[in-house]
């Protein structure tokens, strides 16, 4: 596997479907990856639920946490799941592995994903974890979170079918 450079990226973007779709290429194009904006945040509302079979899964359910007139989120220690605002296409040659943006990093909040799997195509969604006791402000449209893409050594014979496949359509 190779990670993919700011060129391949560029090229990528261009393609039919692109790569990821809705982003500012100037601002959002990183030398080794492409940075997603959160567009929604939710609190947890209730126990989740994983048994040892795909039949028995339950995510927890969620509220929407308000904003304010700007679009400021005022957000207390704890976790919540965030929806990013671009949508992301992998082709079944490409997978991408998710870190958070140094800044929210220094103020004590994480991001945490799972493997974006090759033929993923949707609005992903991540957990936040505000670990800061006076807890942060975040803005709608921010940056959050830098993807990193991989060239598979060989595509996928068939890429991902899970539930979450083409999630949070507009």
């Amino acid at each position: 596997m190779t990670v993919l450079s700011r060129e391949e990226l560029r090229l990528a973007l261009s393609a039919d479907p692109p790569l990821v779709e809705g982003i500012e290429i100037d601002v959002q194009l990183q030398t080794n990856g492409i940075d997603l904006r959160v567009e929604r945040i939710q609190r947890l509302a209730s126990p989740g639920l994983l048994g040892a079979t795909d039949a028995v899964r339950e995510p927890a359910a969620r509220e929407d946490v308000p904003s304010d007139k700007d679009g400021w989120w005022d957000l207390h220690r704890g976790a919540y799941v965030i929806t990013y605002r671009e949508k992301v296409n992998l082709p079944r040659d490409l997978m991408a592995l998710a870190r958070p943006r140094s800044t929210l990093l220094r103020s004590g909040v994480e991001i945490h994903a799972a493997v974006w799997d090759a033929g993923y195509s949707g609005r992903g969604e991540g957990l936040m974890s505000v670990l800061n006791a006076r807890g942060y402000r975040l803005q709608r449209g921010a940056r959050v979170l830098q993807l990193v893409f991989f060239r598979l050594s060989t595509p996928a014979a068939e890429g991902y079918r899970g539930r979450y496949q083409g999630e949070n359509p507009l």
